[in-house]
């Protein structure tokens, strides 16, 4: 007991030890990399509204630095505007404007290196080339920042938050745009993306590579290039996620390549070209999603093993599914068509007539993509019917065995 009464009066004595330092342009200290460096560890750094161009602020220690009525960090297109490395920081309240651009080197508003338990919490960038980023650190925290870019191609632009190397990053409702990615993952573990919304970037919302046993929930992806891409990854799973409006000739809601043992449940796809693309995916569930006015629900390539499409909502879809092969090895059970016109004489809602979702024209276009100016025209619907008779082109065991006669309450 005694022991423990000591260890909490150390604490309370190092915690009475922490100062508050002020920084404003009106203030005997005007300069915040003045500030930081009188700052010992637990220390706040409390800084004034202004403009401070001080060049690359640089925090390697554990303090907190917080904005009061969003000053300005201007990097003037010269600079980073701030390095972060150690243990323990904070950085709130700040506007971050013009960081240096470069097509080789990934210069940020915010670069974080070699760190751990690091906040980033309602901050404004503007005009930044990378937003944040972060390399070969743990349990860091992106929160609530507002990163606005001005891309203009892939090549001379950086992504809103870039994390490479690192773990158990907890990123939360930010807004990102105008950037080349939204958000970017490369090698990245454990790790939560959450409520956040990415718009309106030239290439993808969110795009990661090599990062496993990631969760993604509640995010909003809209009007992004090529929407979302997921490549070589095992155990991640996205649910709750709104893709919408991703339109282009080579534009997906989500774009997956060689994923293993992940999950997408829940979500939902409107208004893309294509909802879901599949290449080289094996035993994904695909479950409880609502796919609606997309050009192509989903697209799931031959070479995709047992992934399970079930109680999914296909509505207003101008092709529910398409594939490139004669054999398919995923099973699509449960989901509710709305082109099926089977009938239910038993009334337990599901239909008691097979639902081939592919259609003989969609065969067509994938061989064809010029045959697309035929859309909707009668002679595609003679094709079409015809295909059902007498099946001949369209995959024989791709087929819902089950399928619903109502929509599910999603």
């Amino acid at each position: 007991m005694k022991f423990l009464t000591l260890i909490v009066f150390l604490g309370s004595q190092l915690f009475s030890f922490a100062n508050t330092i002020v920084v404003g342009k009106d203030k005997p200290i005007s300069s915040i990399t003045k500030g930081i460096e009188l700052a010992k560890n637990g220390d706040t750094v409390k800084v004034y509204p202004g403009v401070y161009r001080e060049g690359r602020i640089t925090i390697n220690k554990s303090i907190t630095l917080i904005g009061i009525n969003f000053p300005v960090i201007d990097g003037q297109k010269k600079f980073e505007n701030m390095v972060i490395s150690g243990i323990n920081v904070k950085v709130q309240g700040f506007h971050f404007i013009d960081s240096k651009h470069s097509s080789s080197e990934d210069f940020s508003a915010i670069n974080i290196v070699d760190a751990t338990k690091i906040i980033i919490q309602d901050n404004k960038i503007d005009n930044a080339h990378f937003g944040i980023h972060l390399a070969n650190s743990t349990y860091c925290t992106i929160m609530g920042n507002e990163i606005s870019g001005k891309a203009v191609s892939e090549q001379s632009a950086g992504n809103g938050i870039h994390i490479w190397k690192s773990s158990h990053a907890f990123i939360t409702n930010n807004h990102i745009q105008g950037h080349r990615d939204g958000i970017y993952f490369e090698f990245v573990t454990d790790s939560e993306i959450r409520n956040n919304k990415s718009e309106n970037n030239i290439r993808y919302g969110l795009h990661f590579m090599f990062s496993h046993n990631n969760y993604y929930a509640y995010n909003t992806f809209r009007k992004n290039g090529a929407g979302v891409a997921v490549m070589y990854t095992h155990h991640v799973r996205m649910e709750h996620n709104m893709f919408e409006q991703n339109w282009g000739t080579a534009s997906y809601a989500i774009l997956l390549k060689d994923i293993t043992d992940s999950w997408i449940l829940d979500n939902q796809f409107v208004s893309n070209t294509v909802g879901i693309f599949m290449e080289g995916c094996n035993r994904i569930d695909v479950k409880q999603n609502l796919f609606s006015k997309n050009g192509w629900a989903m697209k799931v390539q031959a070479n995709c093993v047992d992934n399970v499409i079930s109680k999914n909502n296909f509505k207003g879809n101008t092709f529910d599914i398409a594939t490139n092969g004669t054999m398919v090895s995923s099973s699509f059970d449960y989901n509710y068509w709305d082109k099926y016109e089977g009938y239910d004489l038993n009334k337990d809602g599901i239909g008691d007539v097979d639902y081939h979702p592919v259609s003989m024209y969609s065969m067509i276009i994938e061989q064809n993509p010029n045959a697309l100016i035929l859309l909707r025209s009668f002679m595609v619907t003679l094709l079409d019917k015809a295909e059902k008779a007498i099946p001949s082109l369209t995959p024989e065991n791709l087929v819902d065995k089950k399928p619903k006669m109502r929509p599910f309450a999603l």
